[in-house]
């Protein structure tokens, strides 16, 4: 069946293709999810606003590849050491592309590209760009399940990609 674009904004597109309704990103925009651990086995994490969740969530830090107009061949690791620091204000010596994965593919086919900051250096506060108000979280590995679950109870959003940090415990069953 073809595929027929139902509603397309700057940064979404909804289509649908036979029964199947979905969205994607608007002109070819990607995004980077940054996976950075620091030397002493802490994790950065970010926690802001969402309006599709209409309350605060806990996630890595991220970022859109190309949105800035005539960024369309932005390099993914480029902007995820721009939106690294942006966000959490350290800085990476050394950014790892781990690969292309899919968020939610029976409902949106955008997808991101997983990148490993290594190296970590804090150059300023972070908090991201005006307006974001994000509040930037080092957690070490270990407290992480007790930490997300604290941040649960007082009703923040856990974003999906959490369940990559916490795989081995979830396996264990702890």
């Amino acid at each position: 069946m073809p595929e027929q674009i139902v509603w397309e904004g700057k940064f979404v597109t909804a289509k649908t293709r036979g029964r199947w309704e979905y969205v994607s990103r608007s002109r070819g925009i990607r995004a980077a999810v940054i996976l950075a651990v620091d030397d002493e086995g802490h994790v950065l994490l970010v926690e802001q606003y969402r309006v599709p969740l209409g309350r605060r969530c806990i996630e890595l830090p991220a970022g859109l590849v190309g949105d800035d107009d005539g960024g369309e061949d932005e390099d993914a690791l480029a902007a995820a050491g721009r939106e690294l620091e942006e966000e959490t204000g350290y800085r990476a010596s050394n950014l790892e592309n781990l690969g292309e994965f899919f968020s939610s593919p029976g409902m949106v086919s955008e997808s991101f590209t997983l990148v490993r900051a290594r190296g970590l250096v804090k150059v300023h506060e972070g908090g991201g760009v005006e307006g974001e108000n994000i509040v930037v979280h080092r957690i070490a590995m270990n407290a992480l399940p007790a930490f997300l679950a604290s941040k649960r109870r007082e009703g923040c959003g856990i974003d999906v990609r959490m369940l990559l940090l916490l795989g081995q415990t979830i396996f264990e069953g702890e």
